[in-house]
C-alpha cells in the first residue's frame, strides 16, 4: 500500500476546508458518509489534501458530471461510475 502523506482535518487551512467543503456540496446526499472516513472526510479526498485547489476542482468535475440536471437518470449515472470503477480495479 502506498503512503501519502494527508493534512488532518484539524490542521487544515480555511482554504482546505473550503474546498472540501464546496466540492462536498456537488455531491449527491448519498455520498455524505465516507465508505472509507479518514479524520472526517474519504481517504481518496484526504490524499489530495496537499493541493487543496486541485482537490476542488477533481471532485467538483465528478460532482457536476452526477447532476440531477443533466440528461441521464440517476440510475444511469451511478452504473457508469460503477462500470468505469470495475474497468480500472478501483474499489471506490
Amino acid at each position: 500500500m502506498t503512503w501519502i502523506k494527508t493534512i488532518p482535518t484539524a490542521e487544515a487551512s480555511e482554504e482546505l476546508r473550503r474546498a472540501i467543503e464546496e466540492q462536498k456540496a456537488l455531491y449527491p446526499i448519498e455520498y455524505a458518509t465516507p465508505v472509507h472516513p479518514t479524520d472526517g472526510t474519504s481517504a481518496i479526498v484526504a490524499s489530495h489534501s496537499l493541493m487543496p485547489e486541485a482537490l476542488y476542482h477533481a471532485f467538483a468535475a465528478f460532482g457536476v458530471m452526477m447532476s440531477p440536471n443533466l440528461p441521464l437518470t440517476r440510475r444511469q449515472h451511478e452504473m457508469i461510475t460503477t462500470l468505469v470503477s470495475v474497468t480500472n480495479r478501483c474499489h471506490y
